[in-house]
């Protein structure tokens, strides 16, 4: 993995200072940034986004004093928390510095300078600087919720709607092509809510015989038909204090959805052979690729029902309209997949990149699962060519009628999709884009946009 970008802003108003610590880290192989008060600090931090910032407590207005030091630290981790603040501080002070440490500083250094001991400070935080930022590589390329992977705009809307959904009990459908990642999204729903220490029950709804379904949802007594020889707990049971997950709930049988309309409305239900009513507090979510709309207007799909299940819909759009998402996903699962199945690192070449750019994918996500793990098995090294894939070039969506609107998303997703993949590396980033890195700079402040997820 490629080490992490050093970039150090030192924040200090005595000029002779700055000067000295400029010129005695420009051998660090570092980029340098300066700044002289509390403003031109958090201006340096949103543009440079440094990972060290050495930083004096006596700031002006009050360069006699500490207040402006702290409010300067509190300020710096607002906007990057991840950053490493080293306080600069005098020998008389140790009670600043500890304060600084417990105000959430890295670390703090006692002035006069002493090269040695400031080298090795600044070397340790870079240090843990990587390694933070290597943990976060293996689980986070460009997830904007665990499992899922995208730099498009629409679809990160689409996240930000599930993490508002998870504060609530509100009951979601999502809807969306097959392989598009809805029990994804459900789960994520679960693991940011409430309860996400209880049970994530899911149930296909299609799957299953209509004469078992019943029985699988809402459970049986024994004896209650033909092989029931014990007492059963259903999914609904299963799921209580978490969330029960009914995928394609399009297919489930009208026979049902009304024992299923009562239960979402007064939470109760009746094991299959019983008179029991139990009371059950759980989390609905949907799924379907069916147009539920239209099954109501042909009377397949009980209206009272729909509405119950969809208070909120979440529309999730296939692969083929996300942009470079196809290309960001197939590159982690060639990651995944290459070390899992080859045991050996591999990646595609310029033809297979393209080829899964202007591929249609109609199967979506599970078909991008797929085919890669077909070309790991298949390829004669470590390359993945267009061959291994096995995909055939389909025509790419029209143009959007919007041009303004159209260069903007197309540039947010583009530099999304270059530092994904660049693994937030700016200068490789820049390289992928084409531009300069102060060009870069600047559409990530155009745009008002995050360098790392999170910050």
């Amino acid at each position: 993995m490629e080490p992490l970008e050093k970039t150090i802003l030192i924040v200090e108003d005595d000029e002779g200072l700055q000067s000295q610590l400029k010129w005695h880290f420009n051998d660090f192989e570092t980029t340098i940034v300066t700044a002289g008060n509390v403003q031109e600090a958090l201006t340096a931090v949103r543009h440079y986004r440094p990972r060290v910032v050495i930083l004096d407590l006596g700031l002006p207005p009050d360069a006699e004093g500490v207040s402006e030091g702290f409010r300067c630290i509190g300020a710096i981790l607002k906007i990057l928390p991840r950053s490493k603040i080293i306080v600069l501080t005098g020998k008389n002070e140790h009670r600043y510095a500890l304060k600084s440490i417990s105000a959430g500083a890295f670390d703090f250094y006692f002035k006069p300078m002493d090269a040695d001991r400031l080298d090795h400070v600044v070397e340790r935080a870079f240090h843990l600087a990587q390694l933070e930022w290597e943990n976060r590589q293996q689980t986070d390329l460009s997830e904007a919720l665990p499992g899922l992977i995208t730099a498009n705009p629409q679809m990160r809307n689409v996240c930000r709607m599930v993490e508002k959904i998870a504060q609530t009990q509100i009951t979601a459908t999502l809807l969306g092509e097959s392989g598009t990642g809805k029990e994804v999204l459900a789960r994520a729903i679960h693991t940011q809510s409430a309860g996400r220490d209880k049970a994530f029950v899911a149930i296909n709804c299609a799957a299953l015989p209509e004469n078992l379904m019943e029985s699988e949802l809402f459970g049986h007594e024994k004896g209650s038909f033909t092989g029931a020889t014990a007492s059963n707990i259903g999914k609904i049971e299963l799921a209580v204090g978490g969330t029960l997950f009914l995928d394609e709930i399009g297919d489930m049988p009208l026979t049902l959805q009304a024992k299923l309309l009562r239960f979402l409305q007064e939470r109760i239900i009746e094991r299959v052979g019983g008179r029991k009513e139990i009371k059950v507090d759980l989390r609905v979510v949907c799924a379907t690729n069916k147009n539920l709309q239209q099954m109501v207007e042909l009377g397949t799909f009980r209206e009272d029902l729909f509405y119950r299940l969809c208070e909120i819909v979440v529309d999730i759009p296939p692969l083929r309209q996300r942009g470079n998402d196809a290309i960001l996903i197939a590159s982690h699962m060639l990651k995944r997949y290459a070390h899992e199945i080859a045991f050996k690192q591999m990646h595609f070449s310029e033809e297979a990149l393209q080829a899964i750019s202007n591929y249609g994918w109609p199967g979506n996500i599970r078909e991008v699962e797929n085919r890669i793990k077909r070309a790991v098995v298949l390829a004669e090294n470590t390359v993945i060519q267009v061959q291994d894939l096995a995909i055939v070039p389909m025509t790419r969506k029209p143009l959007a009628i919007n041009l303004r609107e159209a260069r903007k998303n197309a540039e947010v997703e583009a530099i999304h999709s270059a530092l994904a993949l660049s693994q937030r590396n700016i200068s490789a980033a820049a390289k992928l884009l084409g531009v300069t890195r102060p060009t870069l700079y600047d559409m990530i402040k155009k745009y008002n946009l995050s360098i790392d997820n999170g910050q």
